[in-house]
């Protein structure tokens, strides 16, 4: 990874390019306390060209922020990377810290602290967090396609018994995975979808293990909760079939996370 500063009268932009993790951890680190020694405490993160951050490089961002706050500055982050964003908004990051769409925004947050926005938008295959869902029983999933005359997400026309939904990821354990699903081009109600996630319902599901560098990973899972709600479903699901490999990996993950969480809430003290 490399950081390329770039000045202005009362803050630093610290432009990050390539991947964060461990062994740039010190990069940072020295970088703030530079900026520290000449006097200034205000500081932007832009994390555009930052394609893959793990849990350490996170809690230095978490350290970096209160180093700043400490002596009367602020650190903002800006332009996330799509991996990024969604590594943020997992773990809590972007209530902690601001987030901005551009460096001008993170600018004028710094100096007149103002707290963005943080609307989302509903997830696509190539989202981070995407969470995509095929149910195992073909007759049911006909029933409710054919009601619904949904069509396929992923390529956007009638795809009958090999329809796939896209939901949003918002926890996964070493038990299973919980996402969101709005219900994508279905026009099926809340109810609906319901009924058709209820609970019991046997899903294969592709998923990207936030932290972790690899494509989608594979399991079968049990629908053990479901939440109607105004804008969609919650659902919970339970693994039944995962690789040894991918269950380490979240195994991981959860490690991770409990990390995470216990730096946030020491930043919130």
């Amino acid at each position: 990874m490399h950081i390329t500063v770039e000045p202005g009268e009362q803050h630093v932009i610290l432009h990050l390019r390539g991947e964060f993790d461990t062994y740039y951890v010190h990069l940072l680190e020295e970088e703030i306390a530079a900026i520290q020694r000449s006097g200034i405490h205000h500081a932007v993160l832009n994390l555009r060209l930052v394609k893959f951050i793990n849990s350490t490089a996170l809690g230095a961002i978490i350290k970096a922020s209160k180093a700043l706050t400490k002596e009367g500055g602020a650190l903002v982050i800006s332009r996330p990377s799509a991996f990024c964003k969604d590594i943020l908004e997992k773990v809590g990051l972007d209530r902690v810290i601001s987030v901005a769409e551009s460096d001008e925004e993170a600018v004028t947050m710094l100096l007149e602290k103002i707290v963005p926005d943080t609307t989302r938008e509903a997830p696509e295959e190539s989202d981070p967090s995407s969470v995509i869902f095929r149910m195992v029983d073909a007759d049911r999933l006909r029933h409710f396609v054919e009601q619904a005359k949904a069509r396929n997400p992923l390529h956007g026309h009638a795809f009958g018994e090999n329809w796939a939904g896209i939901g949003r990821m918002s926890g996964l354990d070493e038990e299973g995975l919980r996402f969101t699903w709005s219900g994508g081009q279905t026009e099926l109600t809340p109810f609906d979808m319901g009924q058709m996630l209820a609970v019991g319902t046997e899903l294969m599901i592709k998923f990207r293990l936030p932290l972790l560098q690899r494509g989608y990973c594979e399991a079968k899972v049990d629908v053990s909760f479901l939440e109607e709600r105004s804008d969609g479903v919650k659902v919970g699901c339970m693994f039944v079939e995962i690789d040894e490999e991918t269950r380490t990996a979240v195994r991981q993950y959860a490690k991770d996370m409990e990390f995470l969480k216990e730096e946030l809430r020491k930043a919130t003290e």
